[in-house]
């Protein structure tokens, strides 16, 4: 939910905050060596304030002892070196020290660990950057034959700084075997290298005690849950651009993950989700401005200096170049442009056609209806003005529009659409039943209220569709469990994302300070969603009627992927009134020749085929350092199917073609040709009309 609740916190908690330090003198001073960062009063003073917030108000009350601080632990390291390739195993369990000691450190706003862990790290990271500065004076030959294993998260800590060594010496091959393979002469290549690595070891020489914290802090906060988080004030400046819904950039929004500034989410409608080129979880590695400016590597940045150069002036170019997350292990990483735009997120609409499905020698009509978002303009609601923007008045336009038209039924899709606005899933729900409850929500205390639809207008009456994928999330979770549970349409795709938790802001400036040093903002989790029949949204999400083939386990993607996700659990139903529009005979026959096409259908059996070559492919982590070898596995890529693009065109939900496509393209062509997952909808959806009454 991008949804900023307001909250109050009591004077009372900032007492209880402070008592928490009343042992602080009795802590064993830190010793620093020279240039190792520190932490500030006030971050020391903004970690005891978090600490009693999340003590007190978070919706998990989860004791704070040896077990979260073993968690945090983890959470820290492995937030500082994912791939295992700068701490040593010495270094490792020279901290262990601090495993059990976090939670009476969070007490007394010591920072003690999480400041010498990182000095370590730093420490270790400018080794190696020195060493692969001597390392590029030496040639390279490209005869032995050795592989390389990109991928160390599952691997053992190396005991020696020579093991790191033949680490980093390998993936230096790696890399000019890409390049030399691709055309780059040796000597650009090696300049290039040398470059990176000199503005890697520059850039973590200007690491600051605030970017320390915010590491820190965010594997304390994750710890406890996923969706909680501390910001400091740079990027709590950032958010609030992001939630003021106008900036100017390229429209996704930015987490790092390792050593990488990843894609989390794209913007509907926004200039790279509109280029069809970049989807969540792809890594940025090089940033360049203009059509002919150079890239700069940012590997190893954090994320707000990297938006620095990705975000810019409307009309201006940036060029990206792209690790792909569908990529298989040693695949090249890949250039898009972007225009960058004013990105207005409340702006990026829904969208409708009408589809015509044959259906043995009869022609189906079908009103299909696109909702990236769920987006409302508060202002406008509140000033009562009669057009203002929303979900639901567009999507009512359009239901009003199909039933002129004469559709025969209808298809939501919410596909890739990660919530919004909870009222706009409310709303939305409403024009297809005529009124009831639409979503539960539990408080911390257990106080249980609902959200409930009271238009008892139904605009909408005739048979409809969702389809979900493993990216839909929050609100859009909301709106299809409420049409599943009142059985007024069938739910089509994979199980969704699984958020159902909500989450407020707080601004700390408020309870800290003296105005002079910024103290940054919380967002925290306060309360939890449940469907009607009393079954939490939380980790399970919706599982469909209909399960299509996968390309994402739920161990990959979504909530139930993150260790500290709030479980899933019930309270009990409320009172509602399901309707008659799905009923057990029907969806039993349905159910059963979707079973039978699963098995027999081409374009299914492609479809899964495709999934699971893919899924095999991206667990390869091998790569020869042999030139020959190296060129026979990159042919033998390209000359296989492009599972990839399987998994692209199944996400589908969306994506815009651009105008010089549209005059490109017959006219009489399909563009939804490729969309195995809304074929079958349309499948699912003819077989089910033909079922009713006449």
């Amino acid at each position: 939910m991008k949804r900023i609740l307001p909250i109050l916190i009591p004077l009372s908690l900032l007492v209880v905050v402070f008592l928490h330090g009343k042992t602080q003198d009795t802590q064993v001073k830190a010793t620093y060596q020279q240039g190792d960062l520190q932490p500030t009063e006030i971050q020391k003073k903004v970690e005891r304030l978090v600490f009693g917030i999340l003590s007190n108000y978070h919706y998990r009350k989860i004791p704070v002892n040896d077990s979260l601080s073993s968690k945090i632990f983890d959470a820290y390291i492995k937030d500082l070196d994912p791939n295992k390739v700068f701490f040593l195993a010495s270094d490792v369990a020279e901290m262990e020290k601090y495993r059990f000691t976090i939670d009476e450190q969070l007490n007394m706003g010591d920072l003690t660990s999480a400041f010498q862990m990182y000095n370590r790290y730093q420490k270790r990271m400018l080794e190696r950057y020195a060493y692969i500065e001597q390392l590029m004076k030496q040639p390279v030959e490209f005869t032995t034959d050795e592989t390389y294993q990109p991928d160390r998260e599952k691997a053992k800590w190396a005991e020696t700084a020579d093991e790191l060594n033949n680490y980093w010496r390998k993936d230096l091959k790696r890399q000019l075997l890409d390049w030399k393979i691709g055309g780059k002469a040796d000597t650009t290549a090696i300049r290039e290298l040398k470059e990176r690595y000199a503005r890697s070891a520059k850039y973590m020489a200007r690491t600051r005690s605030e970017d320390v914290f915010q590491v820190f802090m965010n594997a304390y906060t994750e710890s406890i849950d996923p969706h909680t988080s501390y910001m400091i004030p740079k990027t709590a400046e950032e958010f609030n651009k992001d939630m003021a819904q106008s900036f100017e950039g390229i429209g996704a929004t930015l987490r790092l993950e390792g050593d990488y500034v990843t894609i989390q989410d794209l913007i509907p409608g926004g200039p790279a989700f509109r280029s069809k080129l970049i989807n969540p979880k792809d890594r940025i590695v090089g940033v360049a401005q203009g059509d002919g400016g150079a890239f700069v590597d940012v590997i190893g940045w954090f994320t707000d200096d990297a938006v620095k150069l990705i975000r810019g002036p409307k009309g201006t170019v940036v060029r990206l170049k792209i690790l792909a997350a569908n990529g298989v292990t040693g695949s090249p990483t890949s250039e898009v442009r972007i225009v960058r735009e004013k990105i207005k997120i409340e702006e990026q609409k829904a969208k409708q056609e009408v589809l015509n499905y044959k259906q043995g020698d009869k022609n189906v009509k079908i009103g299909l209806i696109t909702i990236p978002m769920f987006y409302r303009d508060f202002d406008g609601a509140r000033k009562r003005e009669a057009d203002f923007n929303s979900t639901t008045s567009d999507v009512r336009k359009f239901l009003t529009e199909f039933k002129q038209s004469g559709v025969d039924g209808v298809i939501i899709d919410l596909r890739n659409n990660g919530g919004g606005s909870l009222i706009e899933s409310v709303d939305l729900t409403g024009l297809f039943i005529t009124k009831g409850p639409v979503v539960q929500r539990k408080q911390a205390d257990g106080k249980i209220s609902q959200e409930v639809d009271r238009d008892i207008e139904q605009v909408y009456n005739g048979p409809l569709v969702v389809m979900i994928n493993r990216f839909s999330a929050s609100a859009s979770e909301i709106f299809a469990a409420a049409i599943q549970d009142y059985k007024r349409g069938i739910v089509v795709g994979e199980q969704s994302y699984g958020k159902g938790t909500v989450q407020s802001v707080v601004d700390l400036d408020n309870y800290i300070g003296d105005g002079k040093e910024p103290a940054g903002q919380l967002k925290i989790t306060l309360e939890k969603f449940y469907r009607i029949n009393g079954s939490s949204t939380q980790h399970k999400g919706v599982s469909p009627d209909f399960a299509l083939p996968s390309a994402f386990s739920a161990e990959e993607f979504g909530e139930s992927s993150q260790p500290s996700a709030l479980p899933w659990d019930m309270i009990p139903s409320t009172t509602y009134q399901p309707t008659n529009h799905v009923i057990a005979p029907a969806l039993a026959k349905l159910q059963a020749a979707f079973t039978t096409r699963l098995k027999t259908k081409p374009d299914l059996i492609k479809l899964r085929a495709d999934f699971d070559r893919w899924k095999k492919i991206k667990e390869t982590n091998s790569i020869s350092l042999n030139m020959e070898k190296r060129k026979k596995e990159l042919d033998e890529q390209k000359k296989k199917p492009d599972e990839s693009q399987a998994v692209m065109d199944a996400l589908g939900g969306g994506a815009e073609e651009t105008a010089a496509e549209k005059d490109k393209k017959d006219k009489s062509a399909d563009k939804h040709a490729k969309d195995a997952y809304l074929k079958e909808t349309q499948q699912i959806l003819a077989d089910w009309l033909a079922l009713q009454p006449k």
